[in-house]
C-alpha cells in the first residue's frame, strides 16, 4: 500500500486549547527545570520506544500524550512492510531525543484496539496529542516522508498544545518512572480547604477562583483539578431550567449548545454515560468550531468523573472513533 495524507492539516481541527504560546513557554520551562536539576524527572532512550496492549492504553498513550505527542505504530509479526517501517520509526523516535514517544501495537494480540482505530491494514500509524488521536499514514513511506510528518507534528505538539516532550537521560535507567520536576511548594492545604468552606456556602465562584489559585502555582494537582471542574460544572446548571434545557435537546440534535447544556444536567444528575453518549454522538453530527466545543466539554466532563473511571475509558475511545 501507498502512504496517505502525510498532511499534518487535520490536527486543526482535533487542537482546542487557548494561550497556546503562555502554553508553550511554561512546558520549555518545565523542560529546562528538568535539565538544570541534572536529569530529574528524565527517561532512558530505552524509554522511547514501548509495547502496548490494551490493558495499558489509557496509561501508556492517553496519559502520556498530555505530556509528549505518542505515535503509534499498528504491526504484526507476519507483515513484511512492518518489518521495514518498525525499525525507521523505532530509530526516529530514539533521534527525536524526547520530542516523542513510540507506541508499538501488536494486532493480533490486540484486535479491540485496532477495530477501535478502523483499521483496515497494517503497518498503520495514528499519532495521539493531549488525548486527540488522528492518522497519519498507512503503509510504508520513505525517511524523508515520515520526518516530515514527525516535524509537523511536533510542531503542532508546542505549538496549539503547548507539548515540549520529555527529558532524555543517557544515563537513567531504563524503565524507570520519571519523578518530573520538583513542584514548589505552598499552601495547597488551606487554599483547598476554602475551596470546600466557598462550595459548602454556595459559593460556586469562591470556590473556582480558590481551585484556579492552587492550580497557578502546581498545575498538576488533581485534587484542585477535579475540584475545579466540579465547581464549574455546578455554576453552568445553576439557575437553569431542566425542562427547557431538555426540550431543546429533543428538538436540536445536531445544536451543540443544546446538546451541551443537556449533557451538563445528565451528568448532574447522575446519568454519566447519558451525558457521554450525547456528547460523542454531537460530535459526528457537528463539524469545525461546534465540533470542538463540544469535544471540549466532553474532555471537561471526563474531569469531573475521573480519568481512571471505566465508563471514562470506554468514551474516551469511543471519542477517538468519532473523531476520525
Amino acid at each position: 500500500m501507498q502512504p496517505r495524507n502525510m498532511s499534518m492539516s487535520g490536527v486543526v481541527d482535533l487542537a482546542a486549547v487557548k494561550a497556546a504560546q503562555e502554553a508553550k513557554a511554561k512546558a520549555e520551562q518545565a523542560r529546562a527545570e528538568a535539565v538544570r536539576q541534572g536529569g530529574a524527572g528524565a527517561v532512558s532512550p530505552a524509554d522511547l520506544v514501548i509495547d502496548v496492549d490494551e490493558a495499558g492504553f489509557e496509561r501508556d498513550v492517553l496519559q502520556r500524550s498530555a505530556e509528549v505527542p505518542v505515535v503509534i505504530d499498528f504491526w504484526a509479526e507476519w507483515c513484511q512492510p512492518c518489518k521495514q517501517l518498525s525499525p525507521v520509526l523505532e530509530r526516529l523516535a530514539v533521534e527525536y531525543d524526547g520530542r516523542i514517544l513510540l507506541a508499538k501495537i501488536d494486532v493480533d494480540a490486540n484486535q479491540m484496539l485496532m477495530q477501535q482505530f478502523g483499521i483496515q491494514g497494517i503497518p498503520a500509524v495514528f499519532a495521539v496529542v493531549a488525548g486527540q488521536a488522528l492518522p497519519l499514514f498507512q503503509g510504508t513511506a520513505s525517511e524523508e516522508q515520515i520526518r516530515g510528518t514527525l516535524d509537523q507534528l511536533v510542531q503542532v505538539a508546542e505549538e496549539r498544545f503547548g507539548l515540549t516532550g520529555l527529558v532524555v537521560d543517557p544515563d537513567a535507567q531504563p524503565g524507570a518512572v520519571p519523578a518530573g520536576p520538583a513542584v514548589p511548594a505552598g499552601p495547597y492545604d488551606a487554599l483547598l480547604e476554602a475551596a470546600v468552606q466557598a462550595l459548602d456556602a454556595g459559593d460556586l465562584g469562591g470556590a473556582i477562583q480558590a481551585y484556579r489559585n492552587v492550580l497557578s502555582d502546581d498545575p498538576a494537582n488533581s485534587e484542585a483539578k477535579l475540584g475545579l471542574a466540579q465547581a464549574e460544572l455546578l455554576q453552568r446548571v445553576q439557575g437553569s431550567d431542566p425542562q427547557q434545557v431538555r426540550k431543546e435537546a429533543a428538538e436540536k440534535p445536531a445544536d451543540a449548545e443544546a446538546q451541551i447544556a443537556a449533557a451538563d444536567l445528565d451528568l448532574v444528575g447522575g446519568h454519566v454515560e447519558d451525558a457521554f453518549g450525547r456528547l460523542i454522538e454531537t460530535v459526528q453530527r457537528t463539524a469545525g468550531d461546534d465540533r470542538d466545543a463540544v469535544r471540549r466539554r466532553l474532555l471537561e466532563l471526563f474531569e469531573v468523573v475521573g480519568t481512571d473511571d471505566p465508563r471514562v475509558v470506554g468514551a474516551r475511545r469511543a471519542l477517538a472513533r468519532a473523531l476520525f
